[in-house]
């Protein structure tokens, strides 16, 4: 299989189709083809040859698509660039993978030379906005207009589609090796629960960078679905855009989902439009609460939810909770709150230190085998050893799994805090103190003790126009877990850090409290 494959099919059935749609402007399959193919032959009269790796630092865009599709056809290596990165981190990654071109977008265009600069791999850069392009870099549109189109590579199986960076919250990132054949079992493992079909009108609202938004790129490529674009995500952005485009699939992150509310509840105007084109909602990252779901289910009657757990290693794949689960039943029998069970494909065990299975409902680390496994990291053969072993990849999640195979999800193992000899998940503090109406986020991290080890510390972003002081969240939480998991402090905020797809980065939250100290917490 590969990654170009569906686009190969429309080219022949339906060229008329329109596949992607961004800020008015439409592109038919034919279109889409034919730009494909020039992008690969202006990589090849670049002097690009087979396995190169390309590197992109864009925001959203038609043209983040053709290279998606244009650099396997040129049979080369993507290298997405997470555009939330200092330049130091950038520089790593493209040093790291040898990267031969960059192209930047209109966003990243006065960066992009810095980085350049810096890389002396780079051999050229790119211009892929619509301004006047900087000096020494080469224009996009004008590379496509000279280049003659070339016969697709059909670069695929085992051999690497891509370095995916991981969001190096210790040290610098590692680049995860993903093959072709991982994207097109984790993409098609997602398609047999019914979304991203040939209807399917999906809102590309994830930064594209991402794994999980690169795995809906495929599943529209296969499927014909049509691609709408959003450069860049915000609440007020994403509804008018699903309003405008009649969009038929999302997949967000709850704190986005949360926003689209919150920019809904406040513009009175954009409450009063309906949102019944929604038929599906992925989300991931992390759980959603009860009652951001009973909001989301009455701004989108018509959708049904579904949890994805996964991560770059597992081509963003590892369960799945299907919409049925999400009920108002299963949220009383707790089934809502797992993650769902093991993909098509894909195989989930829980195991103890020793590697040995354990019981069903004991908690241990969730290891994951099957043919979305990533190859291994990027020039990093001891790190590969330390997660992939015997086909399995060892996630240092900890859950369990209950009598039908259902996943629960209790903590990052190294986010488990250990206070005063116990051990305690911030998963479920976080649990306790997202239930009391007030809380709009939450994170628990593990800060230094000198009684305890570790004290829980929580964070908090209330609601609008809330508020709630420590020892009422305290004494809530008491109510529902054991004092020992309790908060000793919480701290308010108005805002959170953020990775590109929406998840709480909790090594920023701990830096202040674990600098200069001998323990690695991250």
């Amino acid at each position: 299989m590969y990654i170009t494959q569906g686009l190969h099919r429309h080219l022949q059935q339906r060229p008329d189709a329109v596949a992607i749609r961004e800020m008015g402007r439409s592109l038919t399959f034919a279109r889409l083809g034919e730009r494909v193919a020039r992008l690969a032959g202006a990589l090849k009269a670049l002097g690009m040859a087979s396995d190169d790796c390309i590197a992109m630092l864009s925001r959203n865009s038609q043209r983040y698509i053709e290279y998606a599709l244009g650099v396997p056809w040129a049979d080369c290596v993507l290298n997405p660039v997470n555009t939330r990165w200092s330049v130091a981190e950038i520089v790593f990654s493209l040093i790291d993978s040898d990267s031969r071109v960059l192209i930047v977008d209109d966003t990243f265009k006065d960066v992009g030379a810095t980085i350049a600069s810096q890389s002396p791999c780079i051999r050229h850069v790119i211009y892929a906005g619509d301004g006047e392009t900087p000096e020494g870099m080469l224009n996009y549109e004008t590379l496509l207009t000279q280049a003659c189109p070339v016969e697709d590579a059909r670069r695929g199986g085992d051999a690497l589609l891509g370095i995916f960076y991981t969001g190096g919250t210790t040290g610098f990132p590692k680049g995860v090796m993903i093959s072709h054949t991982n994207l097109a079992f984790a993409g098609l493992a997602a398609m047999t629960r019914g979304f991203f079909g040939p209807q399917a009108v999906f809102l590309h609202a994830m930064p594209m960078f991402h794994l999980a938004d690169f795995s809906a790129l495929y599943c529209l490529t296969v499927s014909g679905g049509t691609h709408v674009v959003l450069p860049a995500f915000s609440g007020e952005a994403a509804l008018s855009t699903i309003i405008s485009e009649q969009v038929t699939d999302l997949m967000l992150a709850p704190t986005m989902i949360q926003m689209m509310l919150d920019a809904r509840q406040a513009n009175a105007a954009t409450s009063a439009l309906a949102m019944g084109s929604i038929r599906h909602i992925v989300y991931g990252a992390s759980p959603i609460t009860p009652a951001l779901l009973d909001r989301a289910c009455e701004a989108f009657p018509a959708a049904g939810f579904f949890q994805g757990y996964g991560m770059t290693e597992l081509t963003t794949g590892g369960t799945m909770l299907d919409a049925e689960y999400h009920c108002a039943e299963h949220q009383a029998s707790g089934k809502m709150y797992s993650a769902g069970r093991a993909v098509n494909c894909v195989e989930v065990k829980i195991i103890d230190s020793e590697g040995v299975e354990v019981p069903r409902g004991t908690v241990g680390e969730i290891i994951v085998s099957g043919p979305n496994v990533m190859l291994g990291y990027w020039n990093r053969p001891q790190d590969t050893d330390q997660v992939l072993k015997n086909g399995w990849m060892h996630t240092g999640d900890g859950g369990y799994m209950d009598a039908e195979g259902f996943v629960f999800i209790v903590d990052r193992l190294k986010d488990m805090i250990v206070s005063g000899g116990e051990n305690v998940y911030s998963a479920e503090v976080e649990n306790a103190l997202s239930s009391h109406p007030a809380v709009a986020q939450c994170a628990v991290i593990g800060i230094p003790s000198d009684k305890w080890g570790e004290a829980v510390h929580a964070v908090i972003v209330l609601k609008p126009e809330n508020q709630v002081d420590t020892d009422t969240l305290i004494a809530h939480c008491r109510e529902r877990i054991a004092g020992y998991k309790c908060p000793r402090s919480i701290e308010f905020r108005t805002a959170m850090p953020l990775s590109g797809v929406g998840k709480i980065l909790k090594n920023e939250l701990r830096k202040t409290f674990w600098e200069n100290r001998t323990r690695n917490v991250g």
